[in-house]
């Protein structure tokens, strides 16, 4: 899920928090135009969404490589974010580091994911990834039940890993690093709630992503990246994988308990996986969806047992 911005809403902990106490305008169009949709509906498309935006990017790659997906992705995300919040440049020195560690976390997660989504099927990739948030939510517990969750994690990974001969290392090395780095973003996501207001952060943060990116993209493609159709699936991917996810989660959590939002989060990687099979025909073998399905159990026995809700 790489760019989520809405995973930005974990404390240090792991455990979620709501990021809109408040109603914003982004919130109040949302709550107009999903008023009548099931929050759990809202999650779940999200989550479809997210994973849609990921199967475009694959067939993106053809045409601009990872890099230029990744630029266009983040330019178009930063555009919309921008043109909605409006946010003023001007901040404090504390906030603008804040702001540029966010981004540049941002931009190289979103490297590190594509470079491994061009190597390795969509499931195993998010799967792989999931690590990172779980990761945070696990660190520092000393309950032993969520030593249960580590060792379920461990075991999906080395069922993922038994079949490494089908398996690009290096691609798995990228999905390591991205998880690393979506682990590292739940953290600094954290500061940022706390030294901004609203979507004004994450709009910031998701330029800084873009000015970090777009030059690897221009590098990697040049003009290729100015081609019509390109530019239009590239604003469909910004569409999929950011504004319309993070829309949607930012309506869900404000009428549900974040830990049950953490429990549906956690079937990221099993909707990746059918999603890579049904539109990208990526098929996994028994044992690979039997790893998927020990992250996921891992991720919301984990989101489960994170604070009661308030």
């Amino acid at each position: 899920m790489a760019d989520n911005p809405r995973v930005a809403t974990m404390d240090a902990d792991g455990t979620e928090r709501d990021p809109s106490p408040r109603t914003t305008p982004a919130a109040a169009v949302a709550g107009r135009a999903f008023g009548a949709v099931p929050p759990t509906v809202l999650v779940l498309l999200g989550i479809v969404s997210v994973q849609l935006g990921s199967a475009v990017a694959k067939h993106l790659f053809g045409a601009v490589g990872s890099f230029g997906t990744v630029a266009l992705r983040l330019f178009f995300a930063a555009a919309v974010l921008v043109l909605l919040w409006r946010p003023s440049p001007r901040v404090t020195r504390r906030t603008a580091t804040v702001v540029l560690a966010y981004g540049l976390v941002l931009g190289l997660m979103n490297l590190c994911f594509y470079l491994a989504l061009s190597r390795i099927p969509l499931g195993i990739a998010v799967t792989i990834e999931f690590l990172g948030p779980l990761g945070v939510a696990l660190a520092g517990s000393r309950r032993w039940v969520d030593g249960l969750w580590v060792a379920l994690a461990a075991g999906g990974v080395v069922l993922l890993m038994e079949g490494r001969g089908a398996l690009d290392l290096l691609g798995v090395l990228f999905a390591l690093a991205a998880g690393a780095c979506w682990g590292l973003y739940i953290l600094v996501g954290a500061a940022l709630g706390r030294h901004t207001t609203e979507g004004n952060g994450l709009a910031l943060g998701m330029a800084v992503a873009a000015l970090v990116t777009v030059p690897f993209g221009v590098a990697e493609s040049g003009t290729a990246l100015l081609q019509p159709w390109v530019l239009a699936a590239g604003a469909g991917l910004a569409l999929l994988s950011s504004v319309i996810p993070y829309t949607l989660d930012l309506e869900a959590l404000r009428r549900m308990p974040p830990r049950v939002f953490g429990i549906l989060m956690s079937l990221e990687p099993a909707m990746a996986a059918l999603i890579g099979l049904v539109v990208l025909g990526e098929a996994l073998s028994w044992s690979q969806w039997i790893a998927v399905l020990c992250v996921v159990a891992a991720s919301a026995g984990a989101a489960r047992g994170g604070r009661p809700d308030d």
